[in-house]
């Protein structure tokens, strides 16, 4: 239990960190942020229950008022804002990212993480990205869709970053990687 707490709260802090590369803000009102990376990580590397509660853990902290996302926002209003579907969907991402990796523990580790990657990381995070943005920025589904559609090549970037170190982690110490034990 302690050892889960501690992983929970350092993941959660990776996030965090994550925030302080400096988001570059969008007219769509959901900024390019290097967070979403960890929430990938999260399911990657801690699994569908652990990384889902990282990532959690990390939303309430943040809806409490803590300003851990990028540019230093937090608070309850961001439920408001054209990221809230974004934010309410790290969890999911991270949760179903790990899910995917636990059920693909036959398959070699790159392909696993990437194929994780994409469909946790980005597809489902897409999802509530996008009905927080139709809801809260009044957006039609095709606005929103191309509005979210310049965050693919960075989203990409990403998938390739989170395959990489979750890789050398399981290369280094495979028994680290949670996802795969």
């Amino acid at each position: 239990m302690e050892k889960t707490s501690v992983l929970v709260a350092l993941f959660a802090a990776l996030i965090a960190v994550l925030g302080l590369v400096p988001a570059f803000p969008l007219a769509s009102g959901v900024p390019i942020t290097a967070q979403s990376l960890g929430v990938m990580l999260c399911g990657t590397i801690l699994g569908a229950k652990k990384g889902g509660l990282a990532a959690l853990f990390f939303v309430v902290l943040t809806l409490v008022g803590l300003p851990l996302l990028a540019g230093g926002r937090g608070g309850i209003g961001l439920l408001a804002g054209a990221s809230a579907g974004f934010i309410i969907g790290f969890p999911i991402a991270a949760y179903i990212t790990g899910w995917l990796m636990e059920k693909t523990k036959s398959v070699d580790i790159q392909i696993s993480v990437s194929l994780s990657s994409v469909v946790g990381g980005i597809i489902i995070l897409y999802i509530p990205g996008l009905i927080g943005m139709m809801i809260n920025a009044g957006m039609s589904l095709n606005a929103a869709l191309v509005a979210v559609s310049v965050y693919l090549p960075g989203d990409v970037l990403k998938v390739i970053l989170a395959t990489i170190v979750t890789s050398a982690i399981f290369k280094a110490r495979p028994n680290s990687v949670l996802a795969r034990n």
